[in-house]
Parts: C-alpha cells; structure tokens; sequence
C-alpha cells in the first residue's frame, strides 16, 4: 500500500496550467499540510488560447498565484513554453525534459494525466512520462470531460476543508472562469469530490489511476514483508 508523509517526495506533470489544480488540487493540499515535499512542472501556457483582452502570458502568471496560494516554492515549480495542443511534434524534447525533471527532483511519486485522457497533448504527458519515471510510483489524476472510459482505481479522501482550499486555488484562474466551461465550476469540483468519497466511504475525495505503485522498504517490513 502507498502511504503518504513528510518524506514523500511528489512531482506532478501538467500539460497545461490550471491541470494540476483541476486533477490532484485536494490531495496537493493534503500532501502540503503533511509536510511532504511538493513539485509542479508545466509544459505549457496555452498562449493561443488565452481569451481576448488579455496578455499572452496571463496563464503563467494566474499559475503562479496558485503555486503561491498552494505554499509552492519557486525553485519547484518549473514552466515549459511549448504550444498548445502540438505536444505530439515535440515528444523527443519533452521526454528530454522529464528526465532532467527526474533528477533534478528524484520523486518518490508522480502524478501525471490518466491513460485514457484524449486530449493530444494529455496524451504526450502520459506516454513521455511513463518511459521517464518507470522505476516511481505513477498515478494518474482524472479529467471526466476528456475520458471515453473511467479507470480509478486509488482514491484519496479529503475533508470538505481541503475541497474549499482546491477550489481557491482554482479562483486564481479568472480567464478561465471567464469562459464559463462546465468543468471549471466550482459545482463540479464538489460533485465530482463527493462522488468520489461516496465510492470509497468517505464524504470527499478524488480518484487516480494506480499505473505503477511501489512501496518503500520500511513499509514492506512494517507489514510483515520480506526482501
């Protein structure tokens, strides 16, 4: 079983901003208020799809406030610039930069766009990120609107407190509220967290796809395991 603490080391691969926030915000809370160590990498701002009226870089900056309301230092959050929605021409590159990702943060967890995530550039994420981080622990987050088909299989429960403070960080990106999409609503936030939590027992949660789980040394022998 994984179990999280202050030694956990977490790193999660965002196509775009506002991704972490939408699949793993509770649980970075959570992870957060144990102490663990938190690191975000996204690989796009999206500028061509930045509303009117707004600077080209209104993404990156809308993301930093989420980092900053997250508790994220700046030396562990890092912003790639590549364009939305052609990640498949840069996958070489891309899977370049995991790998310095890997050991410039030597995760003990990664989270990283379900395997049945649609989105082009969701897609790139998983497959780069798999081949990066073989030897971690994968898991990948959910985005409803962008699955054909469901395959959580880990849940985290969380309190309402820590489904209050995802949607806060989420309020940081006003374009997107803006634009008025069904899935960045703060109605579905909590949904979706209580739909969770009814699956597992619990009154919130959200839910990832286990692609690789590892548990350390220590948690084998604490459960009667030996090497």
């Amino acid at each position: 079983m994984l179990h999280f603490s202050r030694n956990s080391r977490v790193l999660v691969l965002a196509p775009h901003t506002d991704d972490a926030e939408l699949g793993v915000g509770g649980t970075l809370i959570k992870l957060r208020d144990l102490g663990a160590t938190v690191s975000v990498a996204v690989f796009s701002i999206a500028e061509k799809s930045v509303p009117p009226g707004y600077p080209d870089d209104i993404l990156a900056k809308e993301f930093s406030e989420a980092m900053r309301r997250l508790g994220i230092p700046k030396d562990h959050q890092v912003v790639f610039r590549y364009p939305v929605r052609e990640f498949p021409q840069h996958r070489q590159s891309i899977l370049e930069n995991l790998i310095v990702l890997r050991e410039t943060f030597d995760p003990t967890v990664v989270f990283l766009p379900s395997s049945q995530d649609i989105h082009q550039d969701h897609q790139v994420v998983f497959n780069e990120g798999v081949r990066a981080f073989k030897t971690k622990t994968i898991l990948g987050y959910e985005f409803p609107w962008n699955q054909l088909k469901a395959t959580s299989n880990f849940y985290v429960e969380l309190s309402e407190r820590e489904i209050e403070a995802k949607w806060t960080l989420l309020l940081a990106y006003q374009t997107q509220l803006g634009l008025k999409r069904g899935y960045f609503s703060r109605d579905l936030v909590f949904s979706l967290a209580r739909l969770r939590g009814v699956q597992m027992g619990a009154d919130f949660a959200e839910a990832f796809e286990a692609i690789r789980v590892f548990a350390s040394c220590e948690e084998r022998f604490s459960s009667g395991g030996r090497e």
